[in-house]
């Protein structure tokens, strides 16, 4: 039985954890963002707008100020999802805007009775008409479908373990890869949301390393790793490609001393060309946050300013290598900042002295077999191999 259980609808309050998508979340088009604004000491929904020639944003102001950890979620239709949770209870409504006040369709809500349990919204589904929620309980994980059914919301399937994470692999929303912790080890899997939820294993490095996706783009097939595969009792990054039988990757690149690197972004539209495609991450130093641009064929990291005020984590790119980056400032509350990285040369070697286009890979670390040929998507392993 799921630890959490469709309710009527209620009016609630009150999360005990923050939003886990940070402060803006974009849909998978680009065209709308939402995110908690904020007041004096009062939080309300605010949608962006950024497809049109200027980004401006709406307010969506309930009767009451919203607690912080409150998740709004944009949806391709214009209107923001808002999850509020009070007394085990995580309550969905549509908020949209009607003319000077703010307008709330209420979709029902999930009742989580086991307090272990924990539920958050996933990234925007690639489609932008559905939304979807992860249900964390003591020893299983529950996908619901939260925004877009047919009648509120639906318990889409059940999986064993402790589920985190959440990245889409394909267009259509029906491949969802998540981290799966069991017996004390993470490994990614994916969920085949239109098969009942089957479970198919994704990515196992090693037997006895912690694997994490973190970004896909399915135009390429890129994937951005956290492994502490190739240096046990230390979390690396590194990437490889869906399906192929190359190894993964783990570039000196990005591996920089006291600094945390969390990627965000994939550039998308590069079909078939994985090691072409800007990567986009937040860098956390002592002095506060600023953006990484990392491409896997210039085996390099440029380090750039980010704009004042910027809504840290988020951003998306264009397919022509344009990244727009959110920010709120007093003078400009919604902006969006374009950025074009600097694009180096391809060398025989990098910078971080790792082997060119050409070159042989090193050993493998943790040597495995290797998937003989690409396999279909929910089956695929990245290939058994990882180097340094």
């Amino acid at each position: 039985m799921p630890d959490c259980a469709i309710e009527p609808a209620a009016a609630v309050a009150d999360s005990p954890e923050p939003a886990p998508h940070g402060d803006c979340v974009i849909t998978a088009n680009g065209a709308y963002a939402a995110r908690l604004a904020r007041d004096g000491d009062s939080w309300f929904p605010e949608r962006w707008t950024l497809d049109g020639p200027e980004p401006y944003a709406v307010p969506l102001p309930g009767n009451q100020p919203e607690e912080p950890g409150t998740e709004v979620h944009p949806m391709a239709d214009g209107r923001v999802l808002i999850r509020r949770f009070a007394d085990g209870r995580h309550a969905f409504a549509l908020l949209y805007p009607t003319g000077p006040g703010t307008g709330e369709l209420p979709l029902g809500a999930v009742e989580c009775p086991d307090e272990s349990a924990r539920l958050r919204l996933l990234p925007p589904a690639p489609c932008g008409e559905r939304a979807y929620a992860l249900a964390v309980g003591r020893f299983t994980t529950a996908v619901w479908l939260v925004a877009g059914g047919s009648f509120g919301p639906e318990h889409l399937a059940e999986i064993p373990g402790r589920c985190s994470g959440g990245v889409w692999l394909d267009r259509t929303g029906r491949m969802l890869a998540l981290d799966r912790e069991v017996a004390g080890r993470t490994k990614t899997v994916v969920v085949d949301l239109e098969r009942g939820g089957e479970v198919s294993p994704l990515l196992q490095i090693a037997a006895d390393s912690d694997d994490r996706l973190l970004l896909a783009d399915p135009d390429s097939g890129l994937l951005l790793i956290a492994s502490d595969a190739p240096s046990p009792g230390e979390t690396r990054l590194g990437w490889g490609v869906l399906g192929s039988t190359l190894p993964v990757r783990f570039p000196e690149s990005l591996r920089l001393p006291d600094l945390v690197l969390t990627p965000f972004a994939i550039q998308p539209g590069q079909m078939l060309l994985p090691e072409a495609c800007a990567v986009a991450l937040r860098i956390d130093g002592p002095f506060g946050a600023w953006v990484g641009v990392w491409r896997p064929a210039e085996r390099r990291l440029h380090q750039l300013a980010a704009p004042e005020g910027w809504l840290a984590g988020s951003g998306l790119w264009t397919p022509d290598g344009v990244l727009r980056l959110p920010y709120a400032t007093g003078a400009e509350p919604c902006g969006v900042a374009p950025l074009t990285a600097p694009v180096a040369p391809p060398t025989e070697a990098g910078d971080d002295g790792e082997p060119g286009p050409s070159e042989e890979a090193p050993e493998p670390v943790a040597p495995a077999p290797c998937a003989p040929r690409p396999i279909p998507l929910q089956q695929a392993p990245l290939g058994g191999l990882v180097t340094k």
